[in-house]
C-alpha cells in the first residue's frame, strides 16, 4: 500500500489512527500539542511572550485550555505578520531542517513540514486510490505546495503519479489517452475542461478513457457538476479540504456523508463574531492547528464556515467530520483556489492612482469567473493601457481577471466592497 501502517477493514485500508477511540485521538493530540507548545516557547519569542503571559507551563494535561487562550491568526493577520517579520512572521523554528518553501499569495513563506507526512496520503486511500493506478496530477508544482504535496500523497499510496500541473488541456487529454490515465486530482473545473477539450475532438470520454476516480481540492464542487461527473462520465468523485498554511484540513470517504478530520490536525469551530466555540452541529468558522515542529502556527482561522457532522460515519473511521463549506468569514474570496484579499487589491491600486476597481466573482459553466469592474482615468483607458493592469493584477493576485468591464465615473460610490462573491453554491 505505500504506508506501512495501513490494515485492511472490510475491505477498505485504514491506518491505525483513523480508527482510534476519540478518547485515545484527544490524548494523542493533547500531548503533540504541548510538545508542541513547548517547543514554540524556546525557539519564537514572539510565542513565548503569548503563552507565558497565560501564567501556566503546556502539559498534556492543560494543552487545549491554553491553546484557547492563544489569539485566532487570520491568513490577512498571517500576510501582515510576514510582511512585518519574514519570513515567517517569528512562528518558524530556526533550528528546523526545512526541506521546501513554498509560497502563496501576500506574499506567505510556508515551510514544507515532513516530507514522511501521511497526511494527504490518507485522503487518497480514502478516494480509493493506490497501486496500479495512473494518476494525473494536474495541481500547480510551481513555488505553491499543492503540486509536490499532492504528488508525495499520492505515491505513498503506491499510484503512478503523471505531473501535469498546468499544462493545457489538449496536454492532459493527450496525457490521459496515451498514458492510460486512470485517476485525476486538480479542480473539478479544470477536469470539466479537459472533458469539453476531449469531446471537441471528437471523444467519447466514457468510453475511449479509463479515467475512473477523481479527488479535488482548492475550489467546491458543485453538487450538479459531482453528478454529470459521476453518472454521465462513471468517475467516482471525491474532495479534500485543506489549506496551504497547515496542510490537509479533512477528506471524503467513500460513504460521502462529511469529510473526516485528519488525523494531524486539531480543529475548533468557533463562532466569527465572538471567538467562542459553537455547540456541536453549529455553524461556525474553521479554526485549525497542527502540530509540528517547524512552523508553530497555532488557531489558524481559515476564513471557511461549516459545522461538525454528528455520529459515526459508516465507513469505520471514528474521527470527526465537517458537513462541507458553507460560505466565508470576512472579505477575502478563493477564486480558482486561490484567495484574493483587499489587501492585495490595496497594493495594486498604489501603482494605478486615481483609478478604482472592484473584483466581482462569479460562476460560469462551473468555473469560477473573475469580472474587475473598472474606474480608470481617460489616459488609461485604452488598451495599451489596460495590459499592464492586467498583468500587475495577475502578479500580485496570481489569478487572472476573466473580464474587465469599464464602468462610469461615479459607479464606485464612496465606500465600495472591493471584492464582491456573487456564487451560490446550492
Amino acid at each position: 500500500m505505500g504506508e506501512k501502517m495501513a490494515v485492511k477493514k472490510k475491505g477498505l485500508y485504514f491506518d491505525a489512527k483513523e480508527t482510534r477511540s476519540r478518547e485515545d485521538r484527544r490524548a494523542g493530540q493533547a500531548g503533540e500539542l504541548a510538545a508542541m507548545m513547548r517547543l514554540a516557547v524556546k525557539k519564537s519569542p514572539l510565542l513565548r511572550k503569548q503563552i507565558e503571559s497565560a501564567g501556566i507551563s503546556p502539559t498534556k494535561r492543560n494543552a487545549f485550555d491554553l491553546l484557547k487562550r492563544l489569539p485566532v491568526i487570520s491568513r490577512e493577520k498571517i500576510v501582515q505578520m510576514e510582511i512585518d517579520d519574514p519570513p515567517y512572521a517569528g512562528l518558524g523554528n530556526p533550528e528546523a531542517a526545512v526541506d521546501r518553501i513554498f509560497t502563496s499569495p501576500g506574499p506567505v513563506y510556508e515551510p514544507h513540514l515532513s516530507e514522511s507526512d501521511p497526511i494527504w496520503a490518507r485522503a487518497y486511500r480514502a478516494a480509493g486510490f493506490g497501486p496500479g493506478d495512473v494518476v494525473l496530477n494536474a495541481f500547480s508544482y510551481h513555488l505553491v505546495a499543492a503540486g509536490l504535496t499532492f504528488h508525495s500523497g499520492l505515491r505513498r499510496v503506491g499510484a503512478t503519479v503523471v505531473p501535469s500541473g498546468a499544462s493545457s488541456a489538449a496536454i492532459q487529454v493527450q496525457l490521459i489517452r496515451d498514458l492510460k490515465v486512470t485517476g485525476y486530482t486538480g479542480t473539478p473545473s479544470f477536469l470539466k475542461a479537459i472533458i469539453a477539450r476531449a469531446e471537441e475532438e471528437g471523444r467519447d470520454f466514457r468510453k475511449d478513457f479509463s479515467l475512473r476516480k477523481a479527488c479535488f481540492a482548492a475550489e467546491p464542487l458543485h453538487p450538479a457538476l459531482r453528478t454529470e461527473f459521476e453518472e454521465r462520465y462513471g468517475i467516482d468523485t471525491y474532495q479534500m479540504y485543506g489549506a496551504t498554511e497547515v496542510g490537509d484540513v479533512a477528506y471524503e470517504c467513500r460513504e460521502k456523508a462529511g469529510w473526516h478530520l485528519c488525523e494531524e490536525v486539531i480543529v475548533e469551530i468557533l463562532d466569527p463574531e465572538t471567538g467562542l466555540e459553537v455547540r456541536p452541529g453549529e455553524l461556525g468558522e474553521i479554526v485549525v492547528t497542527r502540530p509540528n515542529g517547524v512552523f508553530f502556527l497555532m488557531r489558524f482561522g481559515t476564513g471557511d464556515l461549516s459545522r461538525l457532522v454528528p455520529g459515526r460515519c459508516r465507513c469505520g473511521r471514528t474521527s470527526l467530520r465537517l458537513a462541507g463549506i458553507a460560505g466565508r468569514v470576512g472579505e477575502a474570496v478563493k477564486v480558482r483556489g486561490m484567495f484574493v484579499a483587499p489587501s492585495q487589491l490595496r497594493k495594486i491600486a498604489e501603482s494605478f492612482p486615481g483609478w478604482k476597481f472592484q473584483a466581482v466573482v462569479t460562476r460560469v459553466d462551473n468555473r469560477d469567473c473573475l469580472t474587475v469592474r473598472l474606474e480608470a482615468l481617460e489616459t488609461g483607458r485604452g488598451k495599451d493601457a489596460l495590459a499592464p493592469f492586467e498583468k500587475h493584477f495577475a502578479e500580485i493576485c496570481t489569478v487572472r481577471i476573466d473580464r474587465l468591464e469599464a464602468v462610469s465615473p461615479g459607479t464606485l460610490a464612496e465606500g465600495f466592497k472591493p471584492i464582491v462573491d456573487e456564487r451560490s453554491w446550492t
